[in-house]
């Protein structure tokens, strides 16, 4: 098992690069609704 070459997740590169791919769309998503949930408390009460 100390030979095993690979990464500390066990994943291999194609599925590193599709599980980061889908990670990075989870956080865009995430951060979209943020602000516009942000912007929406803005517009109806101003906090400065």
């Amino acid at each position: 098992m100390a030979d095993r070459k690979g990464s500390i997740s066990g994943l291999n590169d194609d599925e590193a690069q599709e599980f980061h791919r889908y990670w990075v769309q989870g956080f865009v998503g995430f951060t979209a609704v943020a602000v516009v949930a942000h912007l929406l408390v803005w517009i109806w009460r101003p906090w400065f």
